[in-house]
């Protein structure tokens, strides 16, 4: 890591998307845990990400991805492929995905629609073009290292990796049709990004049939581009089709002259579960290769599992799970040990999340269990909170054998808690950490772990930038009755006793989310506004994650109470507690729920918030997608009272304040019709605000310039709107 002391921080931010170039991921362990595959790019401005390989044995790393050498670059990428990566979140380039065989022998990846394939075990091979149909999008490896699955034109294609017998496995049979993708509430709110899975022996492939024919077309235009045609979304919002979602499975044997085999369709009632939630395969007992998969209600209240045979289709429930309120999606799950138990991350019957091996539970009772990370034979590597310390994020390594558990301890790690991330096979285990002592991510290769000689192997370093910018000054608190997560941040320069300072909130608020973390990353753009002069609030009210599944589940039908109740009690606390806010001055700024947020607070309460800043904020959820918004709100027809109370478009109070809001034109996941609306409804009612449209940016800025002056344009839009109290 390196500093830069020739740029602002607002600068340094957009360049470095946000300090994560540079920081490795993407990790991949081989079978015998001597080698680790990870993704970086050079440096802490790199864009062009590279494939890295690291020995754990000497400790040395080397490329066997450079996109620069290999001399391919990321301006042509194909639109399936932009969309998988607005829905990733995915701001960099280069190699920023890619699949290895079982062995560790092989590598697949996408450069501007082109796929490679490079040899992992010999350090002088060089990245080799496979000659497939372009565009290539989202490939898969296949576990025996012989041939590459991928999608390009909506069919699921394979090739091998000699080069050899390009085919098509399944090709679009409707207008409409694409096979081997997820689809946009899938990858969206389901964190399933993919829509093609091998077989354990590389026969067959798993893949989906999406047919979006039912959903709603939208028209996203570019206003400063008048000539260009308008972009055409599938886009099912909340009370609307969804898509249609079908399994089969499709032999990948045969030459290039044979046609596409017949699939063998894996059907389950999907009327009543028609979101697939997860999909794969596992191995049973006798070797034999079985499809697994999870389906949900379109309420989300019941989710099951099932097991399904590849040749004939035959599907069995094995798992059914159901809750008066929602079926919370857990990352990881369903698993399964060495020995074929299943593993599974559940509540039945309410009370706190539970790890289980087939029906037994396994492990403490006082952990907020985040998700599964892996399962590595009869070992489990989870995610979790310590109880009463949601802003800490530990791994628990659990024998299942044993039905016991202990947490993963950083190696050298500072008191204090952090934030761990990580991945585990062959009892080699890649542990990452973020904390409030240290800039950036550390990452450390450790050797068998689930025994007594545990041992750091090597430690992976990050190229990321360090933020020119003071260490976060944070102090952190449990608000009000409710004990809301919260922390304040002040600027380096503030002196104790010397006048209060005007208040910033700085939330998300919502669902999936959290802001209050044990990491200093959480934490540098608030810093930056403290800097300007501001204390800086932060609080995770109900609704968001690390506390407990109730605490959750308090916003179910109403998006807009409990979330803005808490962001007062917060503030409420923070100023009888720390004695420097100037409730006279109080400005909300946000993105996303936090927009929606921002604007509901000095919407709905202008006697507590005097100036907000919302960027792209959702202001009417009938515009807003199925599966997120129905889990909340329910049916828009059934639940019509829940959406007025959770509207910005209703229910102002007075005196107007000085509103700001932010949109990319070109958001096809909260559409610029939100803001549009809330302006055409302000405007209707005389109410003075701004509105500061962002020709092609989609739903986050990362464009460097742009998201530069976003910073600079709120905290000269905050000042003034504070300046001389709450009636300037």
């Amino acid at each position: 890591m390196r500093h830069n002391r020739h740029m602002s921080f607002p600068r340094q931010q957009a360049r470095t998307r946000r300090f994560t170039l540079g920081v490795p991921r993407a990790f991949q362990i081989s079978p015998d845990g001597r080698r680790v595959a990870f993704l970086r790019g050079r440096d802490g401005t790199d864009t062009a990400t590279c494939l890295w390989v690291l020995d754990t044995g000497t400790g040395r790393e080397r490329v066997v991805a450079d996109p620069r050498a290999i001399g391919a670059d990321d301006e042509d990428l194909p639109p399936e492929e932009r969309a998988r990566r607005e829905r990733l979140r995915e701001t960099g380039g280069g190699v920023v995905a890619y699949t290895v065989d079982e062995a560790f022998t092989r590598a697949a990846f996408t450069l501007s629609g082109r796929l490679y394939c490079v040899d992992l075990a010999d350090a002088d091979a060089a990245p080799r073009e496979l000659p497939a149909a372009a565009p290539v999008v989202d490939p898969a490896i296949s576990p025996r290292g012989d041939a590459v699955a991928y999608v390009s034109g909506g069919a699921v294609r394979v090739v091998g990796t000699d080069g050899a017998g390009d085919r098509a496995l399944a090709e679009p049979d409707g207008e409409n049709v694409v096979w081997g993708l997820a689809e946009f509430v899938a990858a969206e709110e389901m964190s399933r990004y993919r829509g093609l899975w091998w077989a354990p022996d590389g026969g067959s492939l798993l893949a989906a049939r999406v047919d979006d024919s039912p959903v709603r077309r939208w028209t996203i235009a570019d206003p400063a581009h008048p000539e260009a045609e308008p972009q055409t979304v599938a886009y099912p919002a909340a009370g609307t089709p969804n898509a249609e979602v079908r399994l089969a499975v499709l032999e990948a044997g045969g030459g290039a002259d044979a046609g596409p085999p017949a699939p063998v369709w894996i059907d389950w009632d999907r009327a009543e579960l028609p979101y697939l939630v997860r999909a794969g395969w596992t191995t049973g007992p006798d070797g034999t290769p079985t499809v697994v998969f999870s389906a949900q209600s379109r309420d989300q209240r019941t989710l099951s599992v099932f097991s399904a045979d590849p040749g004939t289709g035959l599907v069995f429930a094995t798992r059914r799970e159901t809750d008066d309120v929602w079926v919370e999606i857990v990352p990881g799950v369903p698993d399964f040990t060495a020995s074929g138990s299943p593993v599974w991350l559940g509540r039945p019957g309410g009370g706190p999340r539970r790890l289980y091996v087939g029906d037994r539970a396994v492990g403490p009772e006082d952990l907020y269990l985040r998700g599964i990370v892996d399962v590595d034979g009869e070992l489990a590597l989870c995610s979790a909170s310590p109880a009463g310390r949601p802003g800490e994020v530990v791994l628990w390594l659990f024998d299942l054998r044993a039905g016991t558990g202990a947490q993963v301890e950083f190696p050298d790690a500072p008191e204090g808690g952090g934030v761990h991330s990580g991945r585990l096979r062959a009892g080699t285990l890649v542990v990452q950490r973020r904390d409030l002592s240290t800039d950036g991510v550390r990452t450390a290769v450790v050797a068998g772990a689930g025994t007594d000689n545990r041992r750091v192997v090597a430690e992976i370093a990050s190229a990321a930038e360090v933020p020119d910018l003071p260490a976060p000054r944070v102090r952190f608190w449990a608000a009000g009755e409710r004990g809301v997560p919260s922390a304040l941040v002040l600027p380096s320069w503030y002196e104790e006793g010397s006048g209060p300072l005007p208040v910033l909130l700085d939330p998300y608020g919502g669902p999936h989310a959290q802001r209050v973390l044990a990491a200093r990353s959480a934490f540098l753009t608030s810093q930056w506004f403290a800097e300007q002069g501001f204390a800086v609030v932060v609080a995770d009210g109900r609704g968001t994650p690390g506390v407990g599944p109730e605490w959750e589940q308090e916003i179910h039908l109403d998006l807009a109470g409990p979330v803005l109740e808490d962001q007062v009690a917060a503030l409420h606390d923070a100023a009888e507690r720390f004695g420097c806010l100037d409730l006279g001055r109080v400005a909300i700024r946000g993105w996303s729920f936090g927009g929606y947020l921002a604007a509901l607070a000095v919407l709905r309460r202008p006697d507590v918030f005097h100036a907000a800043v919302a960027g792209a904020p959702v202001t009417d959820w009938t515009l807003y997608d199925t599966h997120y918004t129905e889990r909340y709100l329910g049916l828009p027809e059934e639940q019509e009272a829940a959406y007025r109370r959770s509207s910005l478009l209703e229910g102002w109070a007075e005196p107007n304040r000085p509103l700001l809001l932010i949109h990319g034109l070109a958001d096809d996941n909260v559409v610029f019709a939100h803001t549009q609306r809330l302006s055409t409804a302000l405007l209707a009612a005389g109410r003075a605000h701004s509105v500061l449209p962002l020709s092609g940016i989609t739903h986050m800025a990362s464009e460097e310039t742009t998201a530069e002056n976003l910073l600079l344009l709120q905290v000269e839009f905050l000042k003034g709107a504070l300046r001389g109290g709450p009636e300037a």
